[in-house]
């Protein structure tokens, strides 16, 4: 209960300040991300309809390691944590973030993320989804999707 409290104390105190830094109670909040568009500039698409469903995932990339081309259907962020990513969309724009970087992802553009270092990179995503339907399509079921 206590926690629960504080938490409140400290969103209210949000709400009052400007560069969402609560000073007097101890409390830091930083935002990270606030966007309508996901980094290549585009607006994020609407939400759609079903049941939302939120996931959260922690992805680690080893080092010298290329995901996989692949799509997300659905608005996601992410906070990576250590270590450096590119994502590479399929017309070639690149995005290099390192960590600490807070990333608003492509929705429903094809893309792959990279870890070129000797150091495994990881990443927190939030994906504002829809229940029963994956977050990530790879480019081949992509593809079937699109009929």
């Amino acid at each position: 209960m206590k926690y629960l409290i504080v938490f409140v104390l400290a969103c209210v105190a949000v709400g009052n300040h400007d560069d969402h830094e609560v000073h007097d109670t101890n409390i830091r909040i930083k935002e990270l991300a606030k966007s309508t568009k996901s980094w290549n500039g585009e607006l994020l698409p609407a939400y759609p309809k079903g049941q939302p469903e939120v996931t959260i995932l922690k992805i680690t990339v080893p080092p010298k390691t290329k995901l996989a081309m692949h799509r997300h259907p659905y608005i996601n962020a992410g906070v990576l944590l250590k270590g450096e990513l590119t994502v590479v969309t399929d017309d070639h724009r690149k995005l290099k973030i390192k960590a600490g970087d807070s990333i608003v992802e492509l929705v429903n553009q094809l893309h792959f993320g990279e870890n070129a270092t000797d150091e495994p990179a990881e990443i927190i995503v939030f994906y504002a989804g829809v229940e029963g339907r994956p977050v990530t399509v790879k480019q081949e079921s992509a593809k079937v999707e699109g009929k």
